[in-house]
């Protein structure tokens, strides 16, 4: 297995790449010399290669970035839902070249097992290397421990879903799995600490700090779902008024309006009627807006990160009050403290299956043999 330094290289390279050797030196605290005794197994076994002569403005000889070879394989990302399966395809880059959401009619496990199979075998992948499965609750060691969504326990999902693929499963909450990706593929790369805040179907929260992903066997419990945002709020389904879950998610926010208008009315249909001026749709609309940029002002205090990024398939409500996010941030912060600074993933579903692939990559990587 690779040795501590020869996995910094390996990432560095995959998440930063194609990147110079005088960079890497810098990033990895390495001399020129022993760069170049790390690199050599990695060039020699066709894991990286090295680029063209490129100028980069400086005098002397043109730099040969290093990369990774291209043709690594494929990888599968699967998010697991309550009645949905959300499978992707990508590069080792987390890449997306194919996507494909199904149904999901049972939460017997090895009939979803069956069913991710099917789903991944009907997509054709080129080259699969690894698979990487996400999904709300706590994880440990390839064994999902707790899954309200689903209602598992102590279901070993990962090994049973490898029997029908025949290459490895990575198994991960879906929050860690996502600010994984965000940290090394998307919005938070190069950023060295910052918060992670998904709205849905629930509310999600997960960190980086000096530059990994906290984990931690509570990151399945939903531990920022009760955070009180708004004393004049709706009540949750466990009673606490105005709390996150009560102010931010989209079935407490689609009821809201649904009560008000008396007529069934879904998230989005909320959200445009909100955008058109609906004044029922624009005051929780607003009150929601208020409440986020509450949970981010909370969330930046808290950790002393000063950077977000929002995701799930419910951000559509960023979109919509950003104004009034903004504001409640800046009412929510110190005004001597630096301005948060917002990213927005608006992926929806793909966001999370990307974090899976982005996991099976990271356990690729640990993977990798130069002997």
């Amino acid at each position: 297995m690779l040795t501590d330094s020869e996995r910094a290289l390996a990432r560095a390279v995959l998440i930063h790449g194609p990147i110079a050797r005088s960079a890497l030196t810098t990033r990895l605290g390495l001399s020129p010399a022993s760069l170049t005794r790390l690199a050599k197994p990695f060039l020699d076994r066709g894991y990286l290669v090295e680029l063209d002569d490129l100028a980069d403005g400086s005098v002397g000889r043109p730099v040969r970035p290093l990369d990774v070879a291209p043709g690594l394989g494929s990888f599968a990302g699967v998010k697991i839902t309550g009645d949905a399966i959300e499978v992707v395809v990508t590069d080792v880059r987390a890449g997306l070249l194919a996507q494909r959401t199904l149904p999901l009619d049972t939460h017997e496990p090895a009939m979803v097992a069956v069913r991710i199979a099917e789903a991944i075998r009907a997509l054709d992948i080129d080259s699969l290397v690894g698979v990487g499965v996400a999904l709300g609750g706590a994880v440990d060691a390839g064994v999902v421990r707790y899954a309200p969504f689903l209602e598992w326990e102590d279901v070993a999902f990962a090994s049973l879903l490898e029997q029908h693929l025949g290459v490895p499963v990575a198994l991960e909450n879906d929050l860690v799995a996502l600010a994984e990706a965000e940290r090394w593929f998307g919005l938070g790369r190069g950023i060295s600490g910052f918060v992670v805040l998904t709205i849905g179907a629930g509310v999600g929260y997960g960190l980086v700090v000096g530059g990994e992903v906290v984990r931690t066997a509570e990151a399945g419990l939903g531990l920022g779902g009760h955070i009180p945002l708004s004393d004049n709020g709706p009540l949750c389904q466990a009673g606490h008024r105005g709390c996150s879950q009560a102010m931010l998610t989209s079935g407490s926010i689609a009821a809201q309006v649904s009560a008000a208008l008396q007529r069934p009315v879904s998230y989005d249909e909320v959200l445009a009627l909100a955008a058109g001026g609906e004044p029922a749709a624009v005051t929780v609309v607003d009150a929601a807006a208020d409440a986020l940029g509450r949970f981010i002002a909370l969330a930046a205090n808290l950790t002393f990160q000063t950077a977000a990024v929002l995701a799930g398939e419910g951000i559509g409500l960023y979109a919509i009050g950003e104004e009034r996010v903004r504001a409640a941030i800046s009412a929510g912060r110190d005004p001597r403290a630096e301005p948060v600074r917002l990213f927005v993933d608006d992926s929806a579903f793909t966001a999370w299956a990307r974090g899976a692939a982005a996991v099976a990559i990271q356990a690729a990587v640990d993977r990798l043999r130069l002997d």
